[in-house]
């Protein structure tokens, strides 16, 4: 008879090296072997809590050649471990087409859950939770992340990116100019780490905070982006104002009725100057 293994998804820390369960130690430390996205990276995590087991590099230059390797590891009865360098594996990491193959081959599969630095963040976001898309890393070429970032300028649901320090600074430019300044968003950087920073803001004032600032351009980051209101009430808030505005210049000055306006309907106050402008003039 034929005794199947298994391997555990196992969660590790994002930062913080406490955040693990006690059931992830337990498996980590009873496999016989795990395959770790960086070994020295995962090595330090290991080494903390005092784990001996065997480990073997599994990235996404040499994914398919660890399935040939591990499959048959498997199919022996071996029990293995997946690990990433922080969080959830597969999460912006290698191993889905392990995962995919050990699918076809009927190998069992247990998730032992744990930290996951896109829920981290959204969590203490501020921004809704009940629906999100979960972006990762946008292209890193102009033209194509341009393409993706206007694709999602309409999605209603929050949205979750993950960011390179060099490049956060534009990824805020690049929202404001496809999304618009007043879209709220929130910047965590190094989350569970000693220099944890949670930013909740304006893209516009999220942007000014981190060029102003050099330490915030550093670490690893987490961008919750607040999604797109529903066409629906886009249309409702521009029928709004069409109704509000003119009663409001008719008995304030052009300055006081254009921000007063803004705030009643959250519209942006360029697109109510220039339509306060083309009443004024009619």
């Amino acid at each position: 008879m034929i005794h199947l293994g298994c391997l555990y998804i196992v969660s590790t820390p994002i930062g913080n090296l406490a955040d693990i369960s006690l059931r992830a130690l337990e498996i980590l430390k009873s496999v016989d072997l795990i395959a770790a996205e960086d070994t020295r990276h995962s090595q330090q995590l290991l080494n903390f809590y005092g784990i001996k087991t065997p480990c073997v590099s599994l990235h996404e230059h040499n994914e398919q050649q660890r399935i040939a390797e591990l499959l048959p590891q498997l199919q022996a009865g071996k029990r293995i471990a997946l690990i990433a360098d922080a969080g959830t594996p597969l999460i912006s990491d290698p191993g889905s087409r392990l995962v995919h193959a050990l699918h076809q081959a009927h190998i069992p599969m247990s998730p032992v859950a744990g930290a996951c630095a896109a829920i981290s963040a959204l969590v203490v976001s501020g921004l809704s939770s009940d629906r999100f898309v979960f972006e990762g890393f946008l292209p890193a070429k102009g033209a194509a992340r341009q393409k993706r970032l206007t694709e999602l300028a309409t999605e209603t649901r929050t949205i979750i990116f993950y960011e390179a320090p060099h490049r956060i600074a534009e990824l805020l430019a690049q929202l404001i100019s496809i999304c618009g300044s007043e879209r709220l968003a929130t910047v965590a950087r190094e989350l569970t780490k000693t220099f944890e920073t949670i930013r909740h803001d304006h893209v516009s004032a999220l942007k000014r905070w981190v060029e102003e600032d050099a330490n915030q351009r550093k670490g690893e980051f987490v961008v919750i982006l607040q999604g797109a209101p529903p066409v629906a009430e886009k249309n409702a808030g521009e029928q709004e104002l069409q109704r509000i505005l003119p009663i409001l210049l008719a008995e304030l000055p052009l300055k006081q009725a254009v921000t007063l306006a803004a705030q009643i309907t959250g519209q942006k106050r360029n697109r109510i100057y220039s339509l306060a402008l083309k009443f004024s003039t009619a």
